[in-house]
């Protein structure tokens, strides 16, 4: 295999096993959140936030996750007939079915990208344009000037409002680490069928 793909793959697999080590411990600000929650509940007046930021954590905890879950292995699947399968077969057929993966998770992000644009104030169908004019903004003209060029942010329409672009922005940068670790492992599984790679 080329040099190259092997320093992409020890590259992502090293940042999304360290994203992955520290998104684990969401789980215990989602337990607090929760807790706080039930004990507001009974000992005093509910807490309006609580709901949609354990909500928040959740997506976190889902989506930084995700990409070392897949380098792990521990992504869930229909294990009818791959598991007796050989290692080169299972190969093939991880190398032929990412590509639906990759493609999912394609769609997804611009979705998400979309989503994330409109969350910023963008009301227009092009928001690769509005991301890359408000990345040359900020770096021409300053962070201020970046932020003049937002329009009305979206907030939720609950109690709370907290502004949504965070979260959007989060689950953008997941899925975008899931496309890069799905690479990663259509390269191994290639370097397995060259008999590279075990």
């Amino acid at each position: 295999m080329p040099r190259a793909i092997l320093i992409y793959i020890g590259a992502i697999e090293a940042m999304n096993r360290v994203i992955g080590r520290m998104a684990m411990y969401l789980i215990f600000v989602l337990m607090a959140v929760l807790l706080w929650s039930s004990a507001s509940k009974v000992f005093m007046t509910p807490s309006l936030w609580t709901l949609e930021t354990a909500q928040f954590v959740m997506v976190a905890y889902f989506v930084l996750g995700g990409p070392y879950s897949i380098q792990m292995g521990a992504n869930v699947r229909m294990d009818l007939f791959y598991g007796d399968w050989s290692p080169k077969t299972k190969a093939w057929v991880d190398a032929i079915t990412v590509f639906f993966l990759l493609f999912y998770l394609g769609v997804l992000l611009y979705g998400g990208l979309v989503s994330t644009a409109y969350s910023l104030g963008y009301f227009g169908s092009e928001p690769f344009d509005f991301f890359l004019s408000l990345i040359a903004t900020f770096f021409t003209e300053g962070p201020s000037a970046a932020g003049e060029a937002l329009g009305f942010l979206e907030r939720s329409p609950t109690a709370w409002r907290p502004w949504l672009w965070p979260i959007k922005t989060l689950l953008c940068l997941g899925v975008f680490l899931m496309i890069l670790q799905s690479l990663a492992e259509f390269f191994k599984d290639i370097g397995r069928l060259r008999g590279v790679l075990d």
